[in-house]
């Protein structure tokens, strides 16, 4: 999977906003086909599914739809291309990736169950704000 991604590289420059479009599909397409390897070399089966990974992948490049400039676009699927390459070359530890996409920005799913019915308030805010 690694020789694929060396192969697939952004160009430059987008002509326009429909090839740059294009470009980001292209990007997706290839981070998704890579996920059945990333969880192989990290483990992943115990904490997070395929599609799991795949809307956490999603979600990121939702986050920046409101983007119309190309040239921001290419710079943002340059960067994309590279985190891809570090993760698939391993680049990157278990718990990075655990961390940046399974657990993101709203925290362990685990950590809502039951077994902190014992704790304190004063934990619970503690562990909540201080996990990264």
């Amino acid at each position: 999977m690694a020789s694929a991604l060396r192969n697939m590289k952004v160009a430059p420059n987008s002509a326009n906003l429909a090839e740059a479009r294009q470009r980001v599909f292209d990007f997706f397409r290839a981070a998704c086909r890579s996920l059945p390897t990333v969880m192989e070399i990290y483990n992943l089966y115990d904490v997070a599914t395929i599609s799991q990974l795949r809307s956490a992948v999603a979600s990121q490049i939702r986050c920046n739809t409101h983007v119309t400039d190309t040239k921001v676009i290419d710079m943002m699927l340059f960067k994309g291309m590279e985190e891809l390459r570090n993760v698939v070359e391993h680049s990157k530890q278990r718990h990075h990736i655990i961390g940046q996409y399974v657990v993101g920005r709203e925290g362990l799913v685990q950590d809502l169950g039951t077994k902190d019915e014992g704790i304190s308030p004063f934990l619970k805010n503690f562990y909540k704000s201080n996990y990264f």
